[in-house]
């Protein structure tokens, strides 16, 4: 593209000030994009990373795991059309925790699982607890942040009863809350909701077809199927805060294509005449059209590759404590549509590149 390399070269500090502004909003872009996929995992990683597609909670619960209560009769009942490795109960609930010198409180959610289940979390360090024992956990590794380690002891303030740390997991939280994961041996005496001579939980996971769904659904009254999308909706703030967030990403987009359009449509004005010479001698429109393109594409390509630099090199400065996730996918998804977006500003200069008259922008340099 000769004339458009020969265009830029000429006026560089016109286009390096709109490169200068699209590097600001793609940065902005992808560190708010970061900053709302980070969010979302520590809000709901544990609901994310669950090796199930649907959830079984109990009618008018809102969708909420915490305010679900299904009994052994419920789980009795699913296991009529879904098999008992198919489906698994789950105990949630949120609490307070000490460390064995009740020096410091920590706010975390207990999980319990059947440990041989589907949902049993990958340990990373450690070992995994056992059905025997009621005293072990397996806990989220963001605790170690917290100052504990294997072998710690933590204390649930609400029950008193003492747990002992024996492996650590990853990636599993819950609204906003690290979590510690444990049998239902331990769950009984924590749980709120026991009963003398019933166990009682707070949700069923499931991993079935969508026919035998339609089977729970139809038979198996006083309960209600969910998909693991709509449990995350449920989780308390969840939804508000990646609403807030993605709408202010959808506006940078729409900033980012105003501010193309109007650029490269003053830029067109300007050089009226001289596309109507370029007309004149021949120079067709959709070469003309080309050269807008390449400039653009060009741009953006530059704009995007120093805005993913600056964007990687503030997450490694950033503390472990912020919640920032920029995958590669993230990445992608963002440039291509900020590539799409540079297209549709275009769109308007194009359009008025395709209507120059030669004679009259002709005569109106004369």
């Amino acid at each position: 593209m000769f004339l458009a390399l020969r265009e830029m070269k000429h006026a560089k500090l016109r286009y390096v000030l709109i490169g200068f502004i699209m590097v600001l909003l793609i940065w902005l872009v992808l560190f708010v994009s970061g900053l709302a996929k980070g969010l979302s995992s520590d809000n709901a990683s544990s609901i994310q990373n669950m090796n199930a597609d649907y959830l079984i909670l109990q009618q008018e619960s809102d969708h909420r795991l915490t305010r679900s209560t299904l009994s052994e009769e419920n789980l009795r009942d699913v296991r009529k059309y879904a098999e008992e490795g198919e489906s698994t109960p789950l105990g949630v609930q949120m609490s307070t925790i000490t460390k064995n010198d009740a020096s410091k409180k920590m706010d975390v959610t207990f999980f319990a699982i059947d440990v041989d289940s589907m949902l049993a979390p990958t340990i990373t360090e450690g070992k995994m607890i056992h059905h025997t024992t009621a005293n072990e956990v397996v806990a989220d590794r963001t605790l170690e942040q917290e100052g504990l380690k294997l072998g710690d002891e933590i204390t649930d303030q609400a029950s008193g009863v003492t747990f002992k740390i024996v492996g650590f997991t990853e990636g599993h939280s819950f609204s906003h809350t690290p979590v510690v994961y444990m049998n239902f041996k331990g769950w009984s005496t924590i749980s709120h909701n026991q009963t003398p001579n019933q166990e009682v939980f707070n949700t069923i996971a499931l991993n079935i077809s969508e026919n035998k769904v339609k089977q729970i659904e139809k038979n198996v009254s006083n309960v209600e199927v969910i998909s693991k999308d709509q449990a995350l909706q449920g989780i308390p703030g969840y939804k508000e805060e990646q609403g807030s967030l993605i709408m202010m990403i959808a506006f940078l987009f729409v900033i980012a294509a105003f501010v193309l359009a109007v650029f490269f449509y003053v830029m067109t004005i300007q050089k009226m005449n001289q596309f109507g010479v370029l007309k004149a001698i021949g120079a067709k429109s959709t070469y003309l059209a080309r050269t807008i393109i390449f400039q653009v594409i060009f741009i953006t390509i530059v704009s995007l590759l120093i805005s993913i630099s600056l964007t990687l090199g503030v997450s490694f400065i950033l503390p472990d404590s912020m919640p920032f996730d920029l995958s590669v996918q993230l990445i992608a998804g963002c440039s291509i549509l900020f590539l799409a977006v540079s297209m549709i500003g275009a769109l308007l200069s194009l359009y008025r590149v395709s209507k120059i008259d030669a004679i009259e922008a002709i005569g109106r340099a004369a």
